[in-house]
């Protein structure tokens, strides 16, 4: 008997040794992915926080709350499901589609460099702070381009653990989407109540309480643009990068062959240094065909779609539209011909 006893604790002790061997092996996948995604991250911390700028303090915790749960439906009921079952049946697609997100990545990160070389800001951002949309549309928004950079997140982490069992990699992309979003999320939150808290702080009597509070309402502008420049250069070594390895795996290995040879010249000409020195010119190359390559992609969306998108308002705005040619404001309307203010109407006769 107390042999069998002895026995049964023993199973129970290496299944527990199984189980918690298991946890550590996901738990360093997860981490893994969640490192491979830091500059879809990065992003979309620094996207985040636009959309409760201008709202009412007091609404924007509870707007980025909204925010947070929309993600992470998008993340756990429709990304989740919809890459486990690609990676299942139809695993030859993920590099294509990871490229695909990858070059998206470099488009995203090229279009703000190339608006703060221009130095200026797109209308449409003017408009919309101009306006003060319902929470509902904020939100909506906000979902939408979560589920974009959710996506590539999902799809680079799934890229991580490809060769797990089917329900480690469940677990594992479980892990990361909850982990992400509650520090993607934390984080905004942390943001966009800092001014707040530094403007509570500079009220206390206390000088160096005082002092502490106004410096963090000044620094917050600063904080702001750091992620924003940060996110960018993230996105472009991220998105060079995914280039870059996904066409060595489709048999075009000229590019990613040079970065390769550069990277292993740099490794030993710096000695001790080599690990590092080697990651930072990999990483210098791949922002730099990432930024290329995005470079061209806003090219062609200029000289194409977006100069499609701007000809009918011009159209409208120069010819035979309604505010210069034969409209009410210029024509035969009311308020400059035959009109009660102008012609023939009370005021002038």
């Amino acid at each position: 008997m107390a042999g069998g006893l002895v026995a049964l604790f023993d199973d129970v002790a290496t299944l527990a040794r199984a189980a918690a061997a298991s946890v550590d092996d996901i738990g360093a996948a997860a981490g893994r992915a969640s490192a491979k995604a830091a500059g879809v991250v990065v992003d979309d911390t620094a996207v985040t926080p636009q959309y409760v700028h201008g709202l009412a303090a007091e609404r924007e915790l509870p707007i980025v709350k909204r925010i947070a749960m929309g993600s992470l439906r998008n993340k756990l009921l429709i990304l989740l499901p919809a890459v486990l079952l690609l990676s299942q049946f139809l695993p030859w697609l993920l590099t294509p589609i990871l490229m695909v997100g990858g070059a998206y990545l470099c488009y995203e990160g090229a279009e703000k460099v190339w608006h703060k070389l221009r130095g200026g800001h797109d209308d449409h951002h003017a408009a919309a702070e101009g306006a003060m949309p319902d929470e509902d549309t904020v939100v909506r928004g906000a979902v939408r381009t979560d589920f974009i950079l959710s996506a590539e997140i999902m799809v680079i982490a799934l890229n991580e653990v490809v060769d797990e069992a089917f329900w480690s990699r469940a677990v594992i992309l479980a892990v990361v989407a909850v982990g992400i979003t509650v520090l993607v999320y934390g984080v905004v939150g942390l943001i966009v109540k800092m001014d707040d808290v530094g403007l509570s702080l500079s009220q206390r009597p206390g000088k160096a309480v005082s002092r502490f509070g106004h410096g963090l309402v000044k620094a917050m502008p600063r904080v702001l643009a750091v992620i924003t420049v940060v996110g960018t250069a993230a996105m472009l070594w991220v998105g060079g990068h995914i280039l870059l390895v996904g066409s060595d795996e489709l048999g075009l290995h000229a590019v990613y062959g040079a970065v390769h040879h550069l990277e292993e010249l740099a490794h030993e000409a710096t000695g001790a240094l080599g690990g590092l020195v080697g990651w930072l010119v990999n990483t210098l190359a791949s922002a730099v065909v990432g930024l290329a390559v995005g470079a061209l992609i806003v090219l062609v969306l200029n000289l194409t779609i977006h100069r499609r998108k701007a000809r009918p308002s011009g159209g409208a705005a120069s010819s035979g539209g309604t505010a210069s040619a034969g409209g009410a404001a210029s024509s035969g309307g009311a308020a400059s011909s035959g009109g009660t203010a102008s012609s023939g109407g009370t005021t002038s006769h």
